[in-house]
């Protein structure tokens, strides 16, 4: 699927997010895999002041999560890198 495209599904439904899509938009704002602490995965960005937690639930993001991460891209101000 293309990134815009997850970018808007993720923007109108967060409760449906696949948590390998999320993974790859994270990756696509400039986010990498620091560590994966039991459940946790935790991204970081180096333009952001905190990091990225994310969780695997069956196959689909928390929808929480995936609100954080649109209100990270938000407020750091992030962009796309395509």
């Amino acid at each position: 699927m293309k990134l815009r495209k997850l970018l808007h599904k993720s923007m109108n439904a967060p409760q449906n997010v696949r948590f390998a899509d999320l993974c790859t938009l994270a990756t696509a704002f400039g986010y990498h895999l620091d560590r994966v602490s039991g459940s946790h995965h935790i991204f970081v960005n180096p333009k952001s002041t905190r990091p990225l937690n994310m969780q695997n639930a069956s196959g689909k993001a928390k929808p929480y999560q995936v609100k954080q991460f649109l209100r990270d891209i938000e407020e750091f101000k992030l962009s796309m890198i395509e």
